[in-house]
């Protein structure tokens, strides 16, 4: 008697709704299905699951699953992405290309059939049907990357022209809509799933702001990404970065976590803020400017002057306007990073268009190569 291999599958796995779905309509068909997750370092609080929380959802689809960290390559992207920026910071279709690219590594390595994704069609400015066929042509899966919930309005894949997988079972999903992702997931019995909607901090302005900032100055790592997310952020003219703790929490971590990465600089006798201020080389303008803006956060008297402590010494410091600190926060309604993120994105986006008009034309000498051949 002859036995027929399993289907196996790789399934992009972030935990959200979409890619819940997909893996159920596929797990549905009796596909193996390995769940990738990638550790990516913008979660968005609430919406970005926990990885016990992964676990179970993995499990719930009778999948295993596999979590890889983003490494130094994803950094690169995020810093020259080739097809641009779609939102905020977010080089969309470069991450996914980064994505697919692995699980193709993975695809090879555990002889897989397909990749699938829960992308929908219409449903992000980077989803469009020009973007999702951009997509799989420069991550290498052309014919092997599926989209179970908009499959029936885009082109068959060879493993649903193959019969390996029933494309009359998947689904037209498109637009931005959730109705039907939301009623799918109640006939499918699922319990609780992070809210519908964007997980990613590029797309918030004001982190974007900080990202592109440390993008220009050329300080873009992990941990300057963990740091993005705690804290008033300042740039100072001579370059030296300054942020300033806005609860007791964020003190907290600014101090436990952070303060052998910096000076840190603390009111003495009235409440107020941790600040850290980073450069490679410190000067005692920037100390000065650091402790101003300390007071300035501390709960006294305007114009009243405060002992900061600083590393092993202690200075006097009145505090800073809001205007004249004005120039050096970092945030989306500057007006100076409002320039930047508008210069870069112009830029980026012409890449952007060069580089689908180089693939385009790649394609359609292909296409010439195949014809000839036949």
């Amino acid at each position: 008697m002859i036995h027929r291999r399993k289907i196996k599958a790789i399934g992009l796995f972030s935990g959200s709704l979409d890619s819940l779905l997909a893996g159920k309509l596929i797990a549905e068909q009796g596909v193996d299905i390995v769940a990738l997750n990638f550790n990516l370092p913008f979660p968005v609080p609430g919406r970005t699951p926990s990885s016990e929380c992964l676990e179970g959802m993995a499990a719930f689809l009778g999948a295993s699953l596999i979590s890889l960290p983003a490494d130094e390559g994803y950094l690169e992207l995020l810093r020259s992405p080739e097809f641009g920026y779609f939102r905020g910071m977010a080089p969309c279709v470069d991450c996914m290309v980064y994505m697919l690219r692995k699980a193709k590594e993975l695809m090879r390595e555990i002889k897989a059939d397909f990749v699938f994704t829960g992308e929908v069609l219409g449903q992000q400015i980077s989803q469009n049907k020009h973007s999702l066929n951009l997509i799989e042509r420069v991550s290498g899966l052309r014919g092997r990357l599926l989209r179970p919930l908009s499959a029936k309005v885009l082109e068959p894949t060879i493993v649903e022209l193959s019969g390996a997988i029933r494309r009359e079972r998947l689904l037209d999903f498109q637009g931005r809509s959730r109705h039907r992702q939301l009623k799918l997931a109640r006939e499918f019995g699922f319990g609780e799933y992070p809210i519908p909607g964007t997980g990613c901090l590029l797309t918030d302005s004001n982190f974007a702001a900080r990202c592109r900032d440390a993008v220009a100055h050329q300080e873009l790592s992990f941990e300057e990404i963990e740091l993005m997310s705690y804290g008033r952020h300042f740039r100072l003219k001579s370059g030296a970065k300054v942020i300033v703790g806005r609860d007791e929490e964020e003190n907290k971590v600014l101090e436990e976590r952070f303060g052998n990465r910096g000076l840190l600089l603390k009111p003495m006798a009235v409440p107020g803020p941790v600040v850290l201020l980073r450069t490679k080389k410190i000067t005692k303008k920037d100390i000065e400017i650091a402790g101003r803006i300390c007071t300035r956060y501390c709960d006294t008297l305007k114009r009243r002057a405060v002992k900061i402590k600083c590393g092993e010494q202690n200075i006097s410091c009145k505090p800073l306007k809001d205007e004249e600190m004005a120039e050096w926060r970092i945030m989306a309604n500057s007006r100076e990073h409002r320039q930047k993120n508008t210069q870069r994105s112009t830029l980026s986006g012409g890449k952007a268009k060069v580089k689908r008009q180089k693939v385009e034309k790649n394609d359609r000498g292909n296409k010439r190569k195949n014809k000839t051949g036949n």
